[in-house]
């Protein structure tokens, strides 16, 4: 399996907007913003969390939430305030806001079918 990015434009309540390459990661839980990118946008810590890395070390990191723009739709959603280092992960909450579903074979996004019930 291969690797899946997606350009997106985030942005917060500044009016300021930016143009972000993410990786597709449906195994992170939330987005995560580099600090560059977070720190332009002028975004503000509301909770801090803690979470565990692929090898198993536990970070903790400050959340804030912004507003995602994809080709297929935009919403606003929670995000990781990266730190210097971090890169740009598109994670499963956003996906989900957006109702949206990776096909790791095909390496594309599409709809997700929606259960009201």
């Amino acid at each position: 399996m291969g690797l899946t990015y997606v350009e997106a434009q985030v942005s917060g309540n500044n009016g300021h907007a930016e143009s972000v390459k993410f990786l597709v990661d449906s195994g992170a839980v939330y987005t995560l913003l580099p600090h560059q990118v977070w720190t332009s946008l002028r975004l503000t810590p509301k909770r801090r969390m803690s979470f565990t890395l692929a090898d198993g070390t536990g970070v903790e990191r400050d959340i804030s939430e912004c507003h995602i723009t994809l080709p297929q739709g935009d919403a606003h959603t929670p995000i990781i305030l990266g730190q210097k280092g971090d890169d740009a992960l598109l994670g499963a909450v956003t996906l989900e806001i957006l109702g949206l579903v990776l096909n790791p074979f095909s390496r594309t996004m599409h709809q997700m079918r929606m259960m009201l019930g």
